[in-house]
């Protein structure tokens, strides 16, 4: 065999080697996106299923509640806005409107302590529980999305799957992120005030 013959089948085995890795990469970095879709979905489903609940908690709280009329309708205003952010895939806007509900939520629960045939309603204790069911889900689902975020994140700013990132456009995705407000510890003396 000829050496320039072996040097172009040398040359081509190195181009198929390269080829199939970049292949790879484009697969992997295909799967990190994808991560990060299915993780904002997990959530969505949550958030749904709670955007569902919050009106029927709200109707069980407004037949013993008649004088928490602002606290009642601050819940509803802010789980539409969790829903607008939620249907815009808006994760700043939803971070803001989470901290908003939570908020409202926790002065409603610490409302309700002083009905206490509010708090011996079956249906009251049932949505409670449930809506406190779905935040602790919310909750891990917030952390695995802002794991696979972080995943896709460093892959694409990672040598040398930056190229292909480039190449074919793949976008860094946004953390979901609390306010301030949402962080701090929770004010027990004012929600009971």
């Amino acid at each position: 065999m000829e050496w320039g013959n072996l040097w172009w089948l040398v040359i081509g085995a190195g181009l198929v080697v390269l080829l199939v890795y970049a292949i790879t990469l484009y697969n992997q970095l295909v799967s990190v996106k994808h991560g990060v879709t299915q993780a904002w979905s997990n959530i969505d489903v949550l958030l749904r299923q709670r955007h569902e609940e919050l009106p029927k908690l709200v109707e069980a709280c407004r037949q013993y509640m008649q004088y928490e009329q602002a606290t009642l309708e601050r819940v509803i205003s802010a789980r539409n806005a969790v829903g607008q952010a939620r249907d815009r895939s808006d994760i700043r806007s939803l971070g803001e409107a989470e901290t908003a509900l939570r908020s409202g939520l926790g002065q409603l629960f610490a409302l309700a302590e002083n009905y206490p045939q509010l708090q011996a309603n079956s249906s009251f204790q049932h949505l409670q529980q449930r809506i406190s069911g779905l935040e602790t889900g919310i909750a891990d689902r917030r952390e695995l999305y802002n794991a696979a975020v972080n995943i896709n994140n460093v892959r694409i700013e990672q040598f040398p799957d930056v190229l292909i990132a480039r190449l074919f456009n793949f976008r860094e995705a946004e953390l979901l992120r609390f306010s301030e407000a949402e962080k701090a510890d929770v004010n027990l003396r004012q929600l009971f005030s």
